[in-house]
């Protein structure tokens, strides 16, 4: 083991060593970009017809960034920006020599993501903060996606917010006419006598030849959101300071049948609801939700945990999605001190919901500092009290990219004399911050401490990463600490009393051939030992990657072995097979395809076999995807996994996880998507059905369909549920 690390240290010294060429740090003086006024009105259907946008050239010089940075561009983009009383108007002529059939659109669906789709979009900073951006993208065919970007690497694509995008496909390309209200952005007052100015930066990328084009320029190292690079905005005029609210009511209807072998029960249940959004200047935000209800978020899907952490599952509700990249530990899944999972069930080991009855929301941000806290409290159950939840958070930024932070939460819960609980409060404390001393690189910390007044034991936990990322290289190292006392009960911890030592690289090669893109390979140490005896070894692997590579039109090929040292010294029984108390050493391989997944089909295949403690594993996934137009998809999943010759008994096991999915549109407005998932383990079987109409913008009509069946002989149970879901948007 030594010897593995002693060589991936020095491939990290030559890493270190290296030139870092094609990197340029950001300009000492921003380009800018000029906003004019409308003369007349402009009626947002995509057809650029309006004579107010024939006037002037607009944004025309982007940079290119991919396949390659810089060098002439193929696919030509001019953007224009304008204004009213009301709206920012920006128009984007986007074109292709092939026009409507060049064009790559997956799906229509909102909060799209990156990768697959053609896609035009703009980063705004009405702040001039230089680490905060408020993102619009749109596709060809207009579907929405809306985000927040924190320090240029950290995405919330769960904002959603109130504008408008209409496009047009054309024989030349196609053309985006987007309007933000400037409600909707968050932006300085200005000062009298000194011109407004706002950071901007768009990005175009041509998914048929994977060509990235930004403005202005950008190195392909970073995100198009680095907003230190940004143009400067000007010539806006904003409407004076005004009464922002948004109101957001809903009304529900719920049936629900459970069946569990003995009893049949049913119940119906009528609820409403909503949130407000109040801005209450534009930098501050309070947002009040009453009732809650998430029938409409995304299910998870099921996993099969064949590894010793616990699993992370993101957070897919909106109101706890919203501005989550200010919260401290939230760009990472090992030491999170507060998680908003933890918010809504009945219990750290008990997954069912439970009511949340009221909550608050309170978000300052200025160029130097940022201030938000969070109040929520959650009804009680038959098996959990009422708790109020508590997060305060205090952000300073200072010199161009760095800052350091503080973040208290703090959970309550309740007596019950019905469940023989007794009160019961957990606080957290936590510092962290961020240091960026070049373009390149990025030093990140966290140092957190848990008082449980129940247990009375007080934990620490502790992380630091120190990487660089440049056009040709990246290498990094990450240091974990979490003691066996540290207990974040509104948090999460992949594991206790552990120290994690996780230091790797990879060498970016784009060779000039008709063939590879992008080669990255390289390796990277994973190292476990306990925080209470740090001589006792926990696990170590490496993950080798040799092959790692990305084709011309972005297909993908990996082949990589993980050499892997465990150290069981406590029970540990992965689905269900019981591991003896040991030492093991064994060897995984892995071997993956992809093909290009913005054609119509698309296919993905990977094999991982090898030795799997004192027995073998052979685990297959396979992925397809068919989408003969963007307004229809269908995709499968499977994974088998083969145990044979496992654990104490050295039993054998075969598990097989199918899941088959949908999704149809008539427009990005009316959507239909179903899904289902049958794992064998548990013989378990789920639908969830969803049809979404936005009906004007952001007011929905839901109707949801969801059936859990367990086939188990000794335990069959199912549940079915239907939700009827209308919500209303208003902004005053």
């Amino acid at each position: 083991m030594r010897n593995y690390i002693t060589a991936l240290l020095l491939i990290i010294a030559l890493l270190a060593g290296a030139q870092q060429e094609e990197n340029f740090p950001p300009p000492e003086e921003a380009p800018v970009v000029e906003a004019t006024k409308v003369s007349g009105a402009i009626n947002v259907d995509g057809h650029l017809d309006e004579a107010d946008w024939q006037r002037g050239e607009g944004v025309t010089d982007f940079f290119r960034r991919e396949p390659r940075q810089g060098g002439p561009i193929k696919y030509d983009t001019q953007v224009k920006f304008m204004f009213d009383d009301k709206f920012l108007y920006i128009a984007a002529w986007c074109k292709d020599s092939v026009g409507v059939k060049g064009i790559r659109v997956q799906d229509l669906r909102r909060d799209f993501d990156w990768g697959e789709n053609d896609i035009f979009g703009v980063g705004l900073d009405p702040q001039n903060l230089k680490q905060y951006a408020q993102v619009f993208q749109t596709t060809p065919y207009g579907n929405q996606r809306d985000m927040q970007n924190f320090n240029g690497n950290t995405f919330d694509t769960g904002w959603n917010t109130l504008w408008r995008v209409r496009t047009q496909r054309t024989a030349d390309g196609y053309t985006v006419e987007m309007a933000i209200p400037f409600k909707t952005l968050r932006y300085n007052s200005p000062i009298p006598g000194e011109p407004l100015e706002w950071g901007v930066t768009l990005v175009r990328y041509a998914r048929r030849d994977i060509e990235i084009s930004t403005y202005p320029a950008i190195p392909q190292s970073f995100t198009p959101y680095r907003m230190t690079y940004a143009a400067r905005l000007t010539g806006v005029e904003v409407p004076p300071p005004s009464a922002n609210i948004r109101a957001e009511p809903y009304t529900l209807f719920q049936y629900e049948e459970v069946d569990d072998g003995t009893t049949k029960t049913s119940n119906r249940d009528f609820k409403v609801g909503g949130d407000i959004k109040w801005a209450l200047n534009p930098r501050s935000v309070l947002d009040l939700t009453f009732n809650t209800d998430f029938a409409q978020a995304d299910v998870d899907r099921a996993v099969n945990n064949l590894e010793r952490f616990n699993i992370f599952f993101p957070e897919r509700r909106q109101f706890f999605l919203e501005n989550s990249g200010i919260w401290a530990g939230g760009r990472q899944q090992a030491i999170r001190p507060f998680f908003s999972r933890r918010i809504g069930l009945q219990g750290s080991f008990n997954a069912a919901p439970a009511p949340i009855d009221v909550g608050a929301r309170f978000t300052q941000r200025s160029e130097k500092q940022a201030i938000a806290g969070l109040f929520v409290r959650q009804g009680s159950t038959s098996n959990s009290p009422i708790s109020n939840f508590g997060v305060a958070r205090y952000l300073r930024n200072y010199g161009r990219e760095n800052n350091i932070g503080v973040m208290v939460t703090q959970r309550s819960d309740q007596k019950s004399d019905e469940l023989s609980l007794e009160a019961n409060s957990n606080t957290t404390v936590t510092v962290d911050g961020q240091i960026r001393p070049t373009s390149e690189w990025d030093v990140q910390y966290i140092l957190t401490t848990s008082i449980d007044e129940g247990t009375g034991e007080t934990g620490f936990a502790g992380r630091i990463f120190v990487g660089n990322t440049s056009n040709k290289f990246y290498y990094g190292w990450v240091t974990e600490y979490t003691d066996q006392n540290y207990n974040p009960a509104m948090g999460f911890v992949r594991q206790t009393n552990v120290i994690r030592h996780n230091p790797g690289g990879y060498y970016i090669w784009r060779p000039k051939t008709e063939f590879i893109r992008r080669w990255d390979p390289g390796v990277f140490v994973n190292y476990n030992q306990d925080a209470s005896d740090p001589s006792n070894f926990q696990q170590a692997s490496l993950y080798i990657f040799p092959i790692y590579t990305w084709f011309k039109d972005n297909s993908f090929f990996e082949v990589s072995l993980t050499p892997t040292w465990q150290n069981i010294n406590f029970n540990f029984s992965p689905l269900g097979l019981t591991i003896p108390m040991d030492d093991y050493f064994y060897t995984r391989y892995l071997i993956r395809y992809n093909t290009d997944q913005s054609k119509k089909w698309s296919a993905e295949v990977a094999y991982d076999f090898g030795d799997f403690y004192n027995g073998s594993r052979q685990t297959v996934r396979l992925s397809g995807r068919l989408a003969p137009i963007p307004h229809a998809a269908i995709t499968v999943d499977y994974e088998h996994n083969n145990l044979e010759n496992v654990g104490e008994n050295r039993e054998d096991l075969t598990t097989d996880l199918v899941t088959i999915g949908s999704r149809f549109a008539l427009n990005p407005r009316v959507q239909l998507s179903a899904f289902y998932q049958y794992n064998s383990l548990d013989e378990q079987g789920r639908w969830n059905v969803r049809a979404s109409w936005e009906y004007q913008p952001l007011s929905f009509l839901y109707l949801v369909f969801n059936d859990t069946q367990i086939d188990s002989f000794e335990n069959p149970f199912q549940q079915q549920q239907f939700v009827g879901k209308l919500t209303f948007l208003k902004q005053f």
